[in-house]
């Protein structure tokens, strides 16, 4: 079965395999960051919708569970922001109920100041929230937001929800060069960071080509400077690792639609599908050649980016 809604499982740096659940139209989100590995949006949205019929995406849940059922998370992410789908609580809870895979929420943290979305947020086995500045002006260089959204909703929708959760919360703060990696900023950050007391905070850049060309990635040393700001100190997980998935068939439509969801090199490629670089070699040609990929350098390597 060929699903519109699931996809994967693909690798994650800190969740393993993970089968994702896209609950939005491409790009449909609450911000416009300028390091979104997804490229730039056209507009913002704030509204809540039943974007995708939630029926449909539990019947395909249903399929996959029967079918295949293997991952160590299934993630609400995808290609926008998921809480601003109006029946991601349902999907949270289907999955709390018919499976004992973990669910994973990531959310930019937007629409956590609504009673509403904070109650459907609750039900998910782990959260993933975010938060690179630490005012307004900040919030719009760095995340670009809707009109409707502000740094002080953020914050405080943040602070409740970490109140009402009982499962593992989880911060990330995503630095980019020139906008955020100042230490006297960072401290500001990391101030706000500890009046929501997530479990665990994590640093992160822009190692994958991003939507602006100025949002430049900071270095490993740098990183590891700035994670001692935090209390206790931050994780670093800008350093991308593959995730083998067993049993893997290669194929140009398996390598575009992992590379449609993110970038990746060809290596990262091999890793996650399990098999030798080589294989991989055989398909990037014919996906080069019909302009359905292109490159990308960032530093000393080279991202295949679909197109």
């Amino acid at each position: 079965m060929k699903y519109k809604y699931l996809f994967g499982p693909v690798p994650s740096r800190r969740f393993g395999r993970s089968l994702g659940v896209d609950l939005t139209p491409f790009k449909t989100c609450s911000l416009n960051c300028i390091f979104c590995q997804l490229g730039r949006s056209d507009a913002t949205a704030a509204d809540r919708s039943e974007y995708v019929p939630v029926n449909e995406v539990i019947a395909e849940l249903e399929h996959w569970l029967a079918h295949d059922g293997v991952a160590d998370f299934i993630t609400l992410s995808g290609s926008g922001e998921p809480t601003l789908n109006s029946g991601f609580g349902d999907i949270l809870a289907f999955i709390k109920e018919n499976t004992q895979i973990p669910s994973l929420l990531m959310t930019n943290g937007t629409m956590l100041h609504l009673p509403e979305v904070r109650k459907a947020a609750a039900q998910a086995s782990v959260v993933k929230v975010s938060m690179g500045a630490w005012d307004q002006a900040s919030f719009e260089k760095l995340n670009r937001p809707d009109s409707a959204v502000s740094f002080a909703d953020l914050l405080q929708g943040e602070k409740d929800f970490r109140k009402e959760f009982s499962g593992e919360l989880r911060l990330e703060v995503f630095v980019v060069d020139g906008v955020n990696a100042d230490p006297v900023d960072m401290q500001k950050i990391a101030a706000f960071v500890k009046e929501v007391a997530p479990d665990k905070v994590q640093l992160n850049t822009a190692v994958r080509p991003a939507a602006e060309d100025d949002a430049v990635a900071v270095s490993a040393e740098a990183l590891n400077e700035l994670a001692l700001l935090f209390d206790p100190p931050a994780e670093v997980i800008a350093s991308f690792s593959g995730v083998k998935i067993e049993g893997s068939k290669v194929n140009s439509d398996k390598l575009l639609d992992m590379l449609r969801r993110r970038p990746c090199t060809a290596l990262q490629m091999a890793d996650v599908l399990g098999v030798h670089i080589n294989e991989i070699s055989k398909y990037l040609p014919e996906l080069l050649t019909a302009g359905s990929v292109h490159r990308e350098e960032r530093g000393a390597e080279v991202f295949f980016v679909a197109v």
